[in-house]
């Protein structure tokens, strides 16, 4: 099914009664392949409105990010969450659209600074589970209204409803940008450094931590952006701050910058490799007992320590070993039976399940939108 306006997918919606798997460009499936239909709003694609001057752009779900990109990149700005490409960790090909990242709340290594997908979206349009087209927000920044529906849908993954139109409030592109690398810190007191600096002053817009770097030591990166002569005197104030933690490499190659960041945004280290895949969230001081608790698992941190991406054994229960260490893990890469077996989703405590289900219920009464997602 691949409708080509809201109408149309409204009827196609509200016609059926079988199981549809929402998709848009098809790049980031994580929940379990079950009987029925897919839907794809990759037809719904264009720019819609761009007002440079309003920091503004309104575009249809199945726009490509890539021509969302381009065109601000035009004007000199830029999506400031610094969305994922999922194609080469997860193997999947096709083009990354803008419904798929707000369905997911793709945010990148920037979500430090200037917060999530979630936090640059100014309204929605969406057809609900029963075929009911809705909407929320605004198309700027002066007439948004109603946040919380628009925060809600964001993150839904597509089973409340089927994003058609989002508005986002950008940012200017930083003039200039440079990392900060600190060599053979352990774990622990990586996460140490990456705190000293996001307490500081310096604005880090980049904080992460590979136990196994591209030499094969341990390497900590952190991120600075803005005007040229502000990058330069912030990084050498950031040097000094980290000096106890080692002499910092600094890297002011915008070229070299992006590559790296965009490794780290896109968990480059584990594309192709065999194993399954979580994504977990904990507070940063907590990170390093992820990994511990994993043993055995290769493991990637951002955030500042507080999103741990970890590599391991296929069919290894996370959560289980994880037991004790407050937040939460989603099963983003595994086999079909591991997905039979273990739900892609932290299991809610029993207060937000209730609310959660309420709420698709409301949305969708039918459950038809993404049900593979729910088990």
């Amino acid at each position: 099914m691949t409708p080509k306006s809201e109408q149309e997918l409204a009827e196609a919606i509200a016609g059926t009664d079988a199981p549809l798997t929402v998709r848009g460009g098809g790049t980031r499936p994580i929940g379990r392949a079950l009987p029925g239909q897919t839907l794809s709003v990759a037809e719904m694609s264009g720019i819609t409105l761009h007002e440079p001057g309003a920091l503004t752009l309104v575009a249809q779900a199945g726009t490509p990010v890539a021509e969302i990109e381009a065109a601000l990149a035009a004007e000199g700005q830029r999506l400031a969450f610094e969305p994922m490409d999922h194609r080469g960790l997860l193997g999947t090909t096709g083009t990354p659209t803008i419904g798929g990242v707000v369905a997911a709340n793709v945010s990148g290594p920037r979500r430090i600074q200037v917060g999530a997908c979630r936090d640059s979206l100014l309204g929605v349009r969406f057809v609900d589970g029963a075929g009911r087209v809705l909407r929320n927000g605004g198309r700027v920044m002066k007439n948004v209204t109603g946040y919380d529906l628009v925060k809600l849908i964001a993150g839904s993954y597509g089973t409340l409803g089927v994003l058609t139109e989002v508005s986002f409030k950008v940012l200017p592109a930083a003039e200039a940008v440079g990392t900060l690398r600190l060599h053979g810190l352990d774990d622990r007191r990586a996460v140490a450094a990456m705190s000293a600096a996001l307490g500081s002053p310096c604005e880090v817009s980049g904080a992460a931590h590979l136990p196994r770097g591209a030499d094969g030591r341990p390497v900590t990166m952190l991120r600075l952006e803005g005007f040229a002569d502000s990058v330069a005197y912030r990084m050498g104030r950031m040097q000094t701050l980290l000096g106890s933690f080692g002499d910092g490499e600094i890297d002011r190659d915008a070229e070299s910058v992006a590559a790296a960041w965009r490794a780290i945004r896109d968990v480059e280290a584990f594309a192709g490799q065999p194993g399954d895949v979580w994504r977990v969230s904990v507070k940063p001081s907590d990170g390093p007992a992820v990994a511990e608790a994993l043993d055995g698992a290769e493991v990637i941190y951002d955030w500042g320590g507080g999103l741990v991406w970890a590599l391991t054994p296929e069919g290894t229960d996370a959560r289980a070993a994880l037991a004790g260490i407050g937040g939460h893990a989603t099963l983003v890469r595994a086999s079909e039976d591991t997905r039979a077996r273990l739900a892609v989703f932290h299991p809610e405590p029993a207060p937000v399940a209730a609310l959660a289900a309420g709420l698709r219920a409301k949305f969708d009464p039918r459950g038809v939108l993404n049900p593979g997602l729910m088990g």
